[in-house]
């Protein structure tokens, strides 16, 4: 049930050589989770808790139902010689009081930090039991390859555009449908939604707006794919009485992501109700679990050498939106995510969307061989 990268010696010293230093348990080993672990690696004795022995690139699901091959990492060869070690079992259950995490692995594992970053899934209200969603992905794949027929799309947001355009031009002999309550793309600028709409009717998809969807079984079509909002996977940290945000599921935290209500536990990326000054509320993203996993690493490695963390410093930069593989669009928003005007699409705009892709893997891979440096990344430290 688990896989073991090289460990502390007998002296506990870690492998880059410096003394171990509190027990770290680290629940959840998406963008954010991964992030924390590697950063912590220096300074303490990790502990990676997640089922799967790959790490997923989530905002690749997409590309995965549309037929890209594979859109997942070796977790063994992003951790091989950190010292960290991987548990691959589900976390069942949290005791705050006794510092302790209950493993489906029969293990109990005792922390003095605890970070708590399992991430987020489509919330499954509305859903139905025939819908398909980004987490689904595989599954979805299976299903265009059994024939063409007609596919809705619900919900407009960047992950419903992105689903529609993929699969609208992978496989145009479906007819693609993409419905929304509100407007396609209600968060982009006036320029940015042009170029959504644009590019979707050149592949085909016909978009409704001002439509509300309450049951995706009620949708008339042969594949329906439900890209509605997340919801924090926060069960685990709620019915062990950590103060979660009852919308979103999210975990309260402080400026420094420490959990309001238990101050040994951080919370990071999707599972952290964290805000800045300069950004406002923190969306889901890629984009926010690699920095808010770096700091709450940094945080942690402060309080085990006594010093006090600082808060969260985060201001967002830009919004990218593929739209298959031949097109995107990277909106420039303000450091709160409102949306400038400036916008880059076409082949350009895929070439660096294809590249902050890209980039979130390579910083891992940065973080694995020189924790150190991550720090000084702009965006990201």
């Amino acid at each position: 049930m688990k896989s073991v990268t090289k460990r502390a010696d007998s002296r506990g010293r870690t492998a880059h050589g410096r003394r171990a230093r509190g027990r770290v348990v680290v629940l959840g080993g998406g963008y954010a989770g991964t992030m924390a672990a590697l950063r912590l690696a220096p300074y303490a004795q990790v502990t990676l808790v997640d089922p799967s022995d790959r790490f997923t690139e989530r905002v690749r699901l997409h590309e995965l139902a549309a037929g890209r091959p594979e859109v997942s990492h070796p977790r063994a060869r992003m951790l091989h010689r950190t010292g960290i070690e991987h548990l691959a079992a589900r976390a069942t259950s949290l005791d705050p009081d006794a510092r302790a995490v209950h493993t489906d692995s029969g293990r109990t594992l005792l922390y003095d930090r605890l970070v708590y970053a399992m991430g987020s899934h489509t919330d499954p209200r509305g859903i139905g039991e025939r819908a398909f969603t980004a987490e689904s992905a595989a599954a979805l794949h299976k299903r265009l390859l059994d024939g063409p027929g007609a596919l809705t799309v619900v919900g407009g947001g960047l992950t419903g555009i992105e689903m529609a355009a993929e699969i609208a031009e992978s496989h145009p002999e479906w007819r693609v449908r993409l419905v929304t309550g509100g407007e396609v793309g209600g968060g982009l600028s006036v320029r940015g939604r042009a170029h959504v709409r644009t590019v979707l009717d050149r592949l085909g998809v016909r978009v409704e707006e001002g439509h509300e969807v309450a049951d995706g079984d009620a949708v008339d079509a042969d594949a329906v794919v439900w890209a509605g909002a997340l919801r924090a996977t926060s069960g685990l940290a709620h019915d062990a009485g950590l103060v979660t945000d009852p919308v979103t599921g999210r975990l309260r935290v402080d400026a420094t992501l420490r959990s309001v209500s238990h101050p040994d536990i951080y919370a990071a990326g999707d599972a952290a109700a964290a805000r800045t000054p300069r950004a406002g509320a923190l969306r889901m993203a890629c984009a926010t679990a690699l920095p808010t996993g770096s700091h709450v690493a940094g945080a942690i490695a402060a309080e085990l050498r006594g010093a006090e963390p600082r808060p969260l410093s985060y201001g967002f930069f830009v919004q990218c939106v593929s739209l298959g593989r031949h097109d995107a669009l990277i909106q420039s928003v303000r450091g709160d995510d409102t949306p400038r005007e400036r916008v880059l699409t076409g082949r350009p705009a895929a070439r660096v969307k294809e590249q902050v892709v890209r980039n979130a893997v390579r910083v891992l891979h940065l973080a694995a061989r020189r924790p150190g440096v991550i720090p000084l990344i702009p965006g990201i430290g």
